[in-house]
């Protein structure tokens, strides 16, 4: 069921499907909640209640907002959380994985774990080593700076095909999809709007966060020449025994269309143990973690 929650500035879009304990899906810039379309139908039928989300600007959530940093897209997801009665887990990709750490950071009463696919969650420098000795990292970077800087949309085209290295069958028809969405001006402004958005602020938010996180990290991910490396320093910059990562061998920046069943399997366990065990499962998992 297609729900959308109005905000001060504009409206958020939600598909909500399933029962049990709350999942909130975000995605990342220049997409939209249909990337998660082989990760929602599991987490149904595992029992659980899966709200997810167009990020605003994106999808079918409304086009023009004052702003797109992390802190804003947060509290677009709490908005949302509090409006389907959590708690939840926040799972949030690339940009949504900064917000989702601002989000349980502000709002520890209703987000009570996070999961960071890919995420961009701390500032970030140029490490100009790992240009010069990873190809992929050099070109994904040379086109995110097309895109960041003219917006350019055979950049992002370009991008992607680097990003998302494990295609997944439907990828022509997805890439498409995309392409047509962003030859929509206002879209596409979105989209460059966000390539110029600071990490920092979901950085400055890591030592507030109080619940169980886990970064997922993909091994072939363009955007930094060490991956897991990335994955440690965010788990670094959080409280002792908080974090966890994972590495999905092959993956790009975008696991989660790329290896599903892999996301999936890391996302059960860790749902367990904290928002609860879905209402399909038989385990005998316990409810969430005080």
């Amino acid at each position: 069921m297609l729900e959308h929650i109005t905000t001060d500035d504009g409206t958020i879009a939600v598909d909500v499907t399933g029962t049990g304990p709350l999942v909130v899906l975000a995605h990342g810039m220049g997409d939209s909640r249909h990337s998660y379309r082989f990760v929602v139908p599991q987490l149904v039928a595992a029992g659980y209640r899966v709200a997810n989300v167009d990020i605003r600007g994106c999808g079918d959530s409304s086009a023009a907002w004052p702003s797109y940093q992390r802190t804003d897209i947060a509290g677009d997801l709490v908005a949302v959380v509090r409006h389907l009665g959590g708690p939840a887990v926040v799972v949030g990709q690339s940009i949504s994985g900064g917000a989702a750490t601002i989000a349980a950071a502000t709002a520890p009463d209703v987000v009570v774990g996070i999961v960071e696919l890919a995420p961009f969650t701390r500032k970030q420098g140029v490490d100009l080593v790992g240009l010069l000795r990873n190809k992929h990292h050099r070109a994904g970077t040379l086109q995110l700076a097309k895109v960041m800087t003219t917006g350019s949309l055979a950049g992002w085209m370009a991008y992607l095909d680097v990003a998302v290295p494990t295609k997944p069958a439907d990828w022509a028809q997805e890439r498409t999809r995309i392409e047509t969405t962003l030859q929509q001006p206002e879209r596409m402004a979105v989209l460059r709007a966000m390539t110029k958005t600071s990490p920092a602020d979901a950085g400055a938010h890591l030592a507030d966060v109080r619940c169980p996180v886990l970064v997922v990290e993909g091994s072939a991910d363009p955007d930094w020449a060490d991956p897991r490396a990335e994955g440690l320093r965010v788990i670094g910059d959080l409280a002792e025994g908080l974090g966890e990562l994972e590495v999905i061998d092959g993956a790009g920046h975008y696991p989660h269309t790329e290896t599903p069943d892999q996301v999936v399997a890391l996302l059960l366990p860790f749902l367990r143990r904290t928002v609860g065990a879905g209402a399909a499962d038989t385990t005998g998992a316990t409810g969430p973690r005080a």
